[in-house]
């Protein structure tokens, strides 16, 4: 028996739900490598704040791609590795740089990055407990064409209530936070290759001492 022929106001409908769900694929937003490399990446905090959570997501990530990731702090502060394991991080495999001082930091990631061996790189400009780190807009230039060069991501860990926001080359600006004890969320605050305003959501398998 031969099916009707669909109706004006079906046609109408079916082209609408199609118009949605591809913009719902388009501003999807992604926390994975892919959406991050080549991209210098800016991470400040939320309420119930959870930037090392994300960060390390991130870098667990690559580590199951089989890509080399490196994090670069200050002596001041830095993360508490059993919780950082207990997350699901290969600490054997993680580079770890600490400098004296946070205003190290750009100059060391330049070095890392320029090598061409990493997928990512985390920088923890925040790890300093006094004032907020400097981080020229000469590098900032600088590891923008490093991260497009390599596709390497390269996140950079601010800390907002100092006054630390860096400027105009970062490619995606997020928050995180952690939403009760299983759920990490990071709001999309600006994304130069997407839409902005958007939330990424997922399980958090971090520790609670994990912030």
């Amino acid at each position: 028996m031969p099916r009707p022929a669909p109706s004006l106001a079906d046609i109408l409908d079916a082209r609408h739900v199609d118009r949605g769900a591809a913009s719902a694929r388009r501003s999807a937003p992604s926390w994975g490598l892919d959406a991050l490399a080549g991209r210098l990446v800016e991470l400040a905090a939320g309420d119930e704040p959870a930037q090392l959570t994300a960060a390390f997501t991130a870098v667990r990530g690559a580590q199951r791609r089989g890509e080399i990731a490196a994090w670069v702090t200050s002596e001041k502060s830095s993360f508490f590795p059993p919780d950082v394991a207990a997350a699901g991080v290969d600490l054997g495999a993680l580079i770890v740089v600490r400098l004296s001082s946070a205003a190290q930091i750009p100059r060391a990631a330049d070095r890392l990055i320029r090598s061409g061996a990493l997928g990512l790189a985390v920088l923890d400009l925040a790890s300093d407990d006094g004032a907020a780190a400097p981080f020229p807009a000469a590098y900032e230039s600088r590891l923008a064409g490093l991260a497009r060069r390599h596709g390497t991501a390269v996140i950079l860990l601010a800390d907002a209530d100092r006054g630390m926001r860096l400027g105009p080359l970062v490619s995606l600006r997020g928050e995180a936070r952690r939403r009760g004890e299983h759920r990490l969320e990071i709001r999309i605050v600006r994304d130069k290759r997407g839409a902005s305003g958007t939330i990424h959501a997922e399980p958090c398998r971090g520790p609670a001492g994990l912030r």
